[in-house]
């Protein structure tokens, strides 16, 4: 079930639901496209005993704060509150019984409150729109603890969205002399495997919400050409708002390591993540 308290909203499902309610709201959907979506979506949950109500309770919260709270899914939630049925969920699922009569209290308040009138509907937020703060391509330079430049590679730019991703490649450029074009496209990406890091290549995704704090130590050395396209939504890179911390700071810690501990015998190469396979199979 994920939960983290005895709130209503203080479990995983109900934080998931709610939040992607609002996300198609703020995206202009009306509530009823909104709730159909998301029932199809998520008949896993739903079909889950011990994790149902928690769908049940913030499509209905999202509803009533909207001003249209649907009979059905009220009866529904009623019910459950009603006959203690998630009360006896958290005691299959062996919870202490100070935190049952929590819930119970909680619930009891929670269905109160659906059965109260909003005096207003919840305004639809406005997105606002970011551009990223890098070109697809970019290759940035930056100086290393032992004085020496490092690099990294801009691989996507995700242009006119809510967060203005880049995905960069962290290098191994570690050179005396300010890297060029022909640096960026020979390098070799830079995969940690200091402290507790097994063999991972850093290559991830930049949130640029902290971008003015690190801008001075950054420098756009050159352009490459980037062949592949890379989706954000399917992607298994992690994400970073950090610069300084997690592609610059990356490297030197990765050197230092390399002094008393044999670097990653995982190789992958900025031309592996630039160029398109031209092999055929046939």
């Amino acid at each position: 079930m994920g939960a983290w308290g005895t709130a209503i909203s203080s479990n995983d499902t109900y934080a998931d639901i709610y939040g992607a309610f609002f996300d198609l709201y703020n995206d202009g959907l009306d509530v009823a496209e909104i709730s159909k979506k998301l029932i199809a979506d998520n008949q896993e949950t739903i079909n889950d005993k011990d994790d149902c109500n928690n769908f049940w309770f913030a499509l209905a919260k999202a509803q009533w704060e909207c001003k249209q709270l649907d009979k059905d899914i009220f009866d529904r939630v009623k019910k459950v509150v009603e006959t203690g049925a998630d009360l006896e969920v958290w005691r299959q699922l062996e919870a202490d019984e100070k935190d049952i009569k929590k819930r119970k209290v909680v619930l009891d308040k929670f269905l109160a409150n659906l059965q109260t009138e909003r005096p207003k509907a919840k305004s639809r937020k406005k997105k606002i729109i970011r551009q990223p703060v890098f070109d697809k391509g970019d290759c940035l330079t930056f100086k290393l603890e032992n004085g020496n430049y490092g690099g990294a590679v801009v691989l996507e730019a995700i242009k006119d969205s809510e967060f203005g991703h880049n995905l960069i490649a962290t290098t191994r450029i570690n050179q005396p002399n300010k890297p060029t074009k022909n640096d960026f496209e020979n390098a070799e990406v830079l995969v940690i495997n200091y402290a507790s890091w097994d063999n991972k290549p850093v290559v991830q995704w930049y949130l640029p919400i902290r971008y003015k704090q690190t801008a001075h130590l950054i420098e756009k050395a050159d352009t490459i050409d980037v062949h592949i396209n890379y989706d954000i939504k399917n992607s298994m890179n992690g994400f970073i708002a950090d610069f300084d911390i997690w592609v610059i700071q990356v490297v030197d810690q990765q050197f230092k390591s390399e002094e008393t501990k044999p670097r990653s015998t995982t190789k992958q190469t900025i031309k592996e993540l630039t160029k398109k396979n031209k092999w055929k199979l046939w």
